[in-house]
């Protein structure tokens, strides 16, 4: 496992951040980084389980490992999703963590991915515009 950590400054209060990371509607604009379409089924509740899916229905499946309102997430990925199908995963300690820190006026956004070699490359190269997507959505449209 490696830990990859990213930050960006958001000149937004944590709570814009915050919704521009979990609501629904946000959520799909900021993740098509990632894959155009993508969405998450379940409920971000400490505990529960989650999807995140293309618009095939293939992606991965987690649990909520940490939510704290407006400061902290954290999801433990147990496993892939393709065609609807959970298939669980010897990925270990595969994390990952949204951190929010600040005030009124600013955020950092801190996102931390301890990942395999295998999706190692992936992250790094859709994770800074995803987070760029985030810091446009909250300063710009909220």
């Amino acid at each position: 496992m490696e830990l990859l950590k990213f930050e960006i400054k958001i000149n937004a209060s944590p709570e814009k951040v915050w919704t521009v990371l979990w609501e629904d509607t946000h959520y799909r604009q900021w993740t098509s980084a990632f894959t155009q379409g993508s969405f998450y089924m379940g409920t971000l509740d400490e505990g529960s389980k989650v999807q995140f899916l293309d618009p095939e229905n293939n992606g991965m499946f987690s649990k909520v490992v940490k939510n704290i309102p407006n400061k902290e997430m954290v999801f433990l990925h147990l496993g892939e999703i393709y065609s609807g199908i959970e298939t669980p995963m010897d990925w270990g300690d595969a994390t990952e963590s949204y951190f929010l820190e600040g005030n009124e006026e600013e955020t950092k956004l801190i996102l931390e991915i301890n990942t395999t070699e295998e999706f190692k490359s992936f992250f790094e190269e859709k994770i800074p515009q995803a987070i760029q997507n985030v810091k446009n959505l909250a300063e710009n449209q909220l």
